[in-house]
């Protein structure tokens, strides 16, 4: 059973927190299934930007089922992020946006290659 987006944006900010880094949902969308977007800023004037993985990705048996996340662009401005976020809330405007601060430019996120 895939728990909802608002329970998973939630524990995904409590385990950003408990893991040292500083995060904030900047933008709250559709709570039962609202697309997620985590935007990375590595305190060095970089950002990273992840968004759910295609249904291909979940193809691997070994993955886990619930949520993966690929990463969308990486060590660029925040105007490009912003700029990104943009259009994808025109597609959808149910989106969430979690913002995390890390040194260590980690996503907390199940991630996978594209």
């Amino acid at each position: 059973m895939r728990v909802t987006s608002a329970l998973f944006v939630s524990a995904l900010v409590r385990r950003a927190m408990v893991g040292g880094a500083f995060a904030a949902v900047t933008r709250r969308g559709a709570s039962e299934a609202g697309a997620i977007f985590v935007v990375v800023d590595r305190l060095d004037g970089g950002f990273d930007l992840y968004g759910q993985a295609p249904q291909s990705a979940f193809l691997d048996s070994d993955r886990p089922t619930d949520r993966l996340f690929t990463r969308i662009e990486s060590g660029v401005a925040r105007e490009r992020i912003l700029t990104r976020l943009g259009s994808e809330e025109r597609f959808d405007p149910d989106l969430y946006v979690v913002e995390i601060e890390d040194k260590q430019a980690r996503p907390f996120l199940n991630v996978v290659e594209a």
